[in-house]
């Protein structure tokens, strides 16, 4: 299979073969429909564009998505199950949950994981809804800590309790404190609790019923490990797949099968082109070629 450049060198060849049509979508579909042979199941890509567009609205987890998942299923025998391919900055927790149930209710279990490079945040939470998830040594997934504001939400509570505690122990620090903790309103720690209690229980309900079915202290191991602000130190800290597979997650190697690492790899540099060379900034995507695709807006110039 075409490494990064041969697969511009191929999208370039496309483009001179057949002219009226998209060379990108060309060479995208062919290998994600490669994916889908090789493993005979469904397949969908589910890309985001966030680290060729940074600043681009809409490259997170949101509520449209489903719209993208109802339009790519859609036809598709479902007895086959699913593997979703993902690469995500991950996103809002409702709209995570609302997807999760949408795809439980159209494959029930049969729902397989794969990360060709980066699913943070709410997009590893999906993973953990899976029943497998398929890394390669380049692979990593995230902290599950919600975070608000751009705040981690565990990091705000325990910044609070330590200002309860130093002004315990020493009162003359209340004045410090009242400027630090004056940024924080009172719904907005109740706020961050609540959250914190919605993810964690939400990732437990899907790691006990399908990927670690039975195993509730498996399923508390992995949640406490991915969900601890603490231990991990950051949102954006990337756990590699040696670790995934430490800590208790039903973890199965890319590396396994060459033609299928191929196929993935490949299908993941074409989506990376196509973020590079057009506005696209999220595409969901099935084997036989259907697509959701996302704009970003385009600039208004000033006269």
């Amino acid at each position: 299979m075409p490494n990064w450049n041969e697969v511009i060198l191929e999208i370039q060849q496309e483009q001179k073969k057949n002219p009226k049509l998209n060379p990108l979508d060309t060479v995208r579909r062919k290998y994600l429909r490669k994916v889908s042979e090789i493993s005979g199941r469904n397949t969908i890509a589910y890309y985001s564009g966030w680290l060729q567009k940074p600043q681009a609205a809409g490259t997170a987890v949101g509520d449209k998505d489903k719209s993208g998942f109802m339009l790519t299923i859609n036809k598709l025998d479902r007895t086959k199950g699913l593997d979703l391919i993902l690469h995500t900055p991950g996103g809002d927790i409702a709209a995570t949950e609302s997807l999760v149930d949408y795809l439980y209710s159209m494959y029930d279990k049969d729902i397989r994981v794969i990360v060709p490079q980066i699913s943070m945040s709410a997009g590893t939470m999906i993973a953990f809804a899976s029943k497998e998830i398929v890394m390669g040594k380049h692979s990593n997934l995230g902290p599950i800590d919600p975070q608000m504001g751009g705040l981690a939400c565990q990091a705000v509570l325990n910044e609070f309790e330590q200002a309860k505690e130093d002004i315990k122990q020493n009162p003359q620090s209340a004045a410090l404190w009242q400027v630090i903790i004056s940024k924080y309103h009172p719904t907005f720690l109740g706020a961050c609790k609540q959250a914190i209690e919605w993810s964690e229980k939400m990732v437990f309900e899907w790691l006990e019923s399908n990927m670690c079915e039975g195993d509730t202290d498996k399923v508390k191991k992995i949640v406490g490990t991915f969900s601890n602000h603490t231990e991990q130190k950051s949102h954006a800290r990337h756990i590699s797949k040696k670790e995934c597979t430490e800590i208790g997650l039903n973890i199965t190697d890319l590396e396994t099968n060459q033609d299928f690492q191929d196929a993935v790899l490949t299908t993941h540099h074409a989506f990376m082109h196509t973020f590079s060379s057009t506005l696209c900034v999220k595409i969901i995507e099935n084997h036989n070629g259907i697509a959701y695709i996302e704009q970003a807006a385009q600039p208004t110039l000033n006269k």
